[in-house]
């Protein structure tokens, strides 16, 4: 009988072939201390565009009814706002303040984000947001709603919502509400229509189906990539930031300008929804900066897949 041919014996006991060896990741490139100081300083200066008059009026005792939004509905401090971060894909010479900032690390020579603790702390977040983007861009962008909802948030309202004058007064403000279906998909704009106009939306949005009925051509989703931009701090890249806050200041001026209010005498000539010719201008700067979010949106997801997906893959962006 033939004896049984064996296995040599360094083979004896060994594991089965596990696939591919993966690459080692690249540990990403180091921002000399000149470099990341020249784009600190420029974030600061760009962000100090908005920042700075808010502080003064604020020292003043002033208040701004469009500008202010963007630091009090908007939780970012402006101190924080003008911390520049260099997100996950770059390293800094040392010394670098980022040392004693949380979800940083260090080596002693270089500084970076430690993307294992933030997402330990931060993981629902970033998935939540992941979610909610890519859903909204996955979606036509709808340019019909006209800036209704602020209409709504003071139709049939006795209370004054602002302490600015009604353009068309309040029988004339109800009357643009009457005259004009009501399309809102945005629950953070729903949530503050009067009583009398919530049943005249066509939609009932909650927190809960957010992420089912985010569009893209709604001007608060596109301001609340701004928020989606901070909330994912320090990770978000200071340039995208930035870029996200320039186009939210943007929005709100549209957003106000269309509103029932009349901000002549601050210097905000009114977008007229309630004529042929107002529509017009404000859906086609609604598509504008719909195009312009887009790119945002994009950025954000991949932020949010930087973070979130192991090694070696390659995540779907949506178109």
């Amino acid at each position: 009988m033939e004896r049984a041919l064996s296995a040599p014996a360094r083979f004896r006991g060994a594991p089965t072939y596990p696939g591919p060896v993966q690459p080692a990741l690249a540990p990403p490139p180091v921002l000399a201390a000149g470099e990341w100081r020249a784009l600190t300083a420029a974030h600061e200066a760009r962000v100090d565009r908005w920042t700075a008059p808010h502080r003064e009026r604020r020292r003043r005792g002033e208040a701004h009814p469009v500008l202010d939004f963007l630091f009090s509905y908007y939780s970012q401090t402006p101190g924080r706002l003008r911390r520049w971060h260099p997100g996950p894909e770059l390293r800094l010479a040392g010394p670098a303040p980022h040392a004693g900032w949380r979800w940083y690390a260090t080596d002693g020579a270089t500084v970076q984000l430690d993307v294992p603790a933030f997402v330990a702390d931060r993981g629902d977040t970033v998935r939540f947001v992941r979610r909610l983007l890519a859903a909204t861009a996955s979606r036509p962008a709808f340019s019909g709603c006209f800036g209704l909802h602020e209409w709504a948030m003071v139709y049939r309202d006795t209370r004054t919502r602002h302490a600015i004058p009604l353009r068309l007064g309040q029988q004339g403000t109800d009357a643009v509400v009457e005259a004009h279906p009501i399309r809102c998909s945005h629950f953070d704009a729903f949530r503050f229509f009067t009583p009398e106009a919530v049943g005249r939306n066509r939609l009932q949005p909650t927190r809960e189906s957010q992420p089912e009925l985010e569009q893209p051509g709604c001007l608060h989703a596109g301001m609340d990539l701004y928020k989606w931009a901070y909330k994912l701090s320090p990770a978000t890249p200071g340039e995208l930031v930035a870029d996200c806050l320039e186009l939210a200041v943007e929005v709100r001026e549209l957003d106000m300008r269309a509103s029932p209010y009349d901000l002549r005498e601050h210097g905000y000539e009114p977008v007229p929804i309630e004529t042929p010719e107002g529509k017009a201008a404000y859906a086609a700067a609604q598509r504008a900066f719909a195009e312009r979010g887009a790119v945002l949106r994009r950025r954000l997801i991949e932020v949010c897949d930087r973070l979130l997906e192991p090694a070696g893959s390659t995540p779907v962006v949506p178109s």
